[in-house]
């Protein structure tokens, strides 16, 4: 549910439509301004669609050869070398439970089926190429797709000590069905993951665009934070700008998307909190709270108002320890 300047905007009762130009109804987590995939085989717009059951299911083999050390990874199911790490594994999202208004921007290829990554890592230097498939999962989210090797990516990354930094590029072949076209994806991270004032705090500053072969460019900016204030309370955070569009967002068939589009400019941030609960047996239970307020381009102002989202939530993992989880 989100509140505006004008009452409220409920996502639950938009309805889009199907290529026949039937009315459907959405499915997926309420979410404003979220865009992504499909449902019905309607494009969504304010909802975050459900992820694929299985998120990795792939090998990888390693060695070293005097000063380098060489990565060679096939997987089913993965992730190809493009992008930041996906949101719901880096620590600066950890305690987030939305998902990025610029996740199609930037980290949407995590769930890819049919990846073989090479790379090489000398020092704190590692560079990786990819061959995927480019079309986004389908909306059956328990099967796998039918693995194809039609898109490619590049990335160049940098760790050393609590800072990280990547650039990737990569050619997609047509990753959403309703809009038939070719995507070369840029993107370009920095991330510190370590302590400030003895305290844990992971910062990751994003930027990702998407170029339509032929048609246009749009650019999404992320600066997301996760901040332990002590042993048991944690402050994040999640500030993001981008071009999107809402209105007109429909099927465009094959030759026919070279047409007047509407892109609407929208800024979020999002404040949160968690308190960690110890308990016998629950191991980490937390409750959580966070506000998110929006600012749009005035194309949006008469349907959304000034939208603003709130969310309750209890949150549970299964190990005692307050370590984060670290990703190699």
């Amino acid at each position: 549910m989100y509140g505006n300047g004008n009452g409220i905007f409920d996502a639950r009762r938009v309805y889009a439509f199907n290529a026949a130009g039937q009315r459907v109804p959405v499915g997926g987590s309420p979410q404003a301004f979220q865009t992504g995939e499909s449902y019905l085989r309607s494009p969504l717009i304010n909802y975050q669609h459900p992820h694929d059951l299985f998120m990795g299911l792939g090998a990888t083999y390693r060695f070293d050869a005097g000063p380098a050390k060489y990565t060679f990874a096939a997987d089913l199911v993965g992730s190809p070398a493009l992008g930041p790490t996906p949101f719901m594994h880096r620590e600066s999202g950890r305690d987030n439970p939305s998902v990025p208004l610029t996740h199609h921007y930037m980290d949407s290829t995590h769930i890819t089926t049919g990846v073989l990554t090479a790379g090489v890592t000398v020092g704190h230097l590692m560079l990786e190429t990819s061959a995927f498939r480019g079309e986004e999962p389908d909306e059956n989210r328990l099967n796998i797709d039918q693995p194809r090797l039609d898109s490619w990516s590049v990335r160049g990354s940098w760790r050393s000590g609590p800072w990280s930094a990547q650039v990737a590029g990569g050619r997609l072949d047509k990753p959403e069905w309703f809009e038939p076209v070719d995507v070369v994806r840029i993107t370009a991270s920095v991330g510190f993951d370590g302590t400030i004032a003895s305290r844990p705090l992971a910062v990751l500053a994003g930027w990702g665009r998407n170029r339509d072969v032929g048609l246009f460019a749009l650019d999404g900016y992320l600066l997301e934070w996760d901040l332990r204030m002590s042993a048991h309370d944690t402050v994040d955070g999640r500030a993001e700008s981008m071009l999107k569009e809402i209105f007109g967002l429909g099927v465009h068939p094959a030759g026919l998307l070279n047409h007047p589009r509407n892109f609407s400019h929208i800024d979020a941030l999002t404040v949160g909190y968690v308190r960690d609960i110890p308990m016998i047996g629950w191991r980490r239970l937390g409750i959580g709270a966070d506000i998110t307020v929006h600012r749009t381009s005035e194309d949006l102002v008469e349907f959304y108002g000034s939208p603003k989202s709130y969310h309750l939530f209890l949150r549970w993992r299964p190990s005692a320890s307050a370590s984060p989880h670290v990703h190699h």
